[in-house]
Parts: structure tokens; C-alpha cells; sequence
């Protein structure tokens, strides 16, 4: 994956104007292959009581893994998953519809990180949106553009309509389209049977159908996508052998 050059991260002014160029671009939508998918993931973690809103140079692990379909994570038994750790600071407090400039440059970096150590993801998944957002350029679309790699989002809720009731979606394969002026930006999906529906989000080189289909391929009887769910142990666990402190955490795994 080769970045776009981009000095915006840590700007909100040249944030602003480069996700509105970003977000009117159209890519064509990648198409997922039948066989087996490899799916990159990366999650952060922010110090203990710097989560939050929090202030620029609040203190994060970023645990970024690739998980190949149909893994089994989560056991003792199960092969690890090949994954890296990053530890970054934020760039500013979370402003919605910026959460570039608090977590975009170490995102990347620990993306980047991944792929040199184990090859090229098919996709990769953030806990972030995509099309839904004021631009069209939520964090998941950012961060494909820069990498060129395609995306997808994930999130418990929407960013620009917040109020929206869930819908009652129980039964695993269940969706929901949701639209932002005409366009089709984001779908509620249930991913597991019984569990509260999540929010998938188109992303770089993705429709809704496409981010749909990866993050049901991806999970199965939990409500998070494995490849999230490994991101977010490995980030979390990274913080905790921290134990609260910044050198406490040696190289990326």
C-alpha cells in the first residue's frame, strides 16, 4: 500500500478541504472474490482516561491485524493472527466528522506497518465511517484513499444522524439501507442472531452491498466482525501490559 502524500492529518482546515475532494471522487467498487478473503483491521486504544473527546497528544496503541476468512480467533487452541502494534499520540480532540486529525496518521502508520510484515489485505475494516459523514469522507474512506487499498466501516451508530431509531433486526443477515440524500451510504446489518444490529459503512472502492457482504463473511456469532474484534484485544492488550504507562511496551509485536 503506498500513500497519497497528505499534510492534513493534523489540520483541521486542510482536513476539511481535502475530505470534500476525496469525498466527491467515485471510484469503481471493488468486488470481493469468492474464495477466501483477507481482511486487515485496526483499532485504537487510548490510555486510561484519555479516551473520550480527549486533547492532541493523548497516548494510543493501535493494534492492526489481518484475519483470513474463516479463522478461528479467540482460543487458546486457535493460531495466532498475524498482527503489529503502533503506539501514536492524537493529533487533536475528537471533533465529529474529523476523527482524522485525532487518529488518521497513526491508523495509517499501523497499516502500513502490517502490510510489510505480511503482505497486501483484500480489505481492510476500521471502526469508523465511511459515506456517512457531512463530505462523504469518513475515516474509513481517508484512510483507503491513502492507501489505496479498499475499505470498509464499522460502528455502533451513525455520524450524521445520530437520532435515528435502530431498527429491530434479530436474525443474522438481516439489513436496513440507510440514505443521505438519495445516496445509499451505510446499511444496519444484524451479524449474529439476537444481537443489537451494527452499522456498515461504505467505504474506498465499496457500495453498501460490498461492505455488507465482508462484514457478515467476517463474523458470525458475535456482533463484531472477527478482524475488529482481534484489532481491539491486541490494541487493549498492548495497553495493558503497558500498565498504564507510555514505556512500559516495548516494539510492535
Amino acid at each position: 500500500m503506498g500513500p497519497e502524500p497528505t499534510d492534513s492529518w493534523g489540520d483541521a482546515g486542510l482536513l476539511s478541504a481535502e475530505q470534500e475532494r476525496v469525498g466527491r471522487l467515485r471510484p469503481e467498487s471493488w468486488r470481493p472474490d469468492p474464495s477466501p478473503l483477507v481482511v486487515a483491521a485496526a483499532f485504537v486504544a487510548f490510555a486510561p482516561g484519555e479516551a473520550g473527546p480527549g486533547h492532541a497528544g493523548d497516548r494510543a496503541w493501535v493494534g492492526a491485524v489481518a484475519v483470513r476468512e474463516g479463522m478461528v480467533t479467540g482460543s487458546r487452541t486457535a493460531p495466532p493472527v498475524p498482527g503489529v502494534v503502533v503506539r501514536g499520540h492524537a493529533g487533536g480532540r475528537y471533533v465529529p466528522g474529523l476523527l482524522a486529525v485525532r487518529e488518521g496518521a497513526m491508523t495509517v502508520k499501523a497499516l502500513a506497518a502490517l502490510e510489510a510484515r505480511v503482505g497486501r489485505p483484500d480489505v481492510v475494516m476500521l471502526d469508523a465511517t465511511g459515506r456517512d459523514h457531512p463530505r462523504r469522507c469518513g475515516l474509513a474512506v481517508h484512510v483507503g484513499w491513502v492507501l489505496d487499498v479498499p475499505t470498509i466501516g464499522v460502528t455502533h451508530r451513525l455520524l450524521t444522524d445520530r437520532d435515528r431509531p435502530v431498527p429491530a433486526l434479530d436474525r443474522r443477515g438481516q439489513a436496513e439501507p440507510i440514505n443521505i440524500d438519495g445516496e445509499a451510504v451505510a446499511a444496519w446489518v444484524c451479524t449474529a442472531d439476537g444481537a443489537r444490529p451494527v452499522v456498515v459503512h461504505a467505504g474506498w472502492r465499496t457500495d453498501v452491498g460490498v461492505a455488507v457482504e465482508v462484514a457478515l463473511r467476517t463474523s458470525d456469532v458475535v456482533r463484531t466482525p472477527e478482524p475488529l474484534r482481534e484489532a481491539r484485544r491486541l490494541a487493549r492488550e498492548a495497553r495493558s501490559m503497558a500498565g498504564g504507562g507510555w514505556d512500559g511496551y516495548g516494539p510492535a509485536l
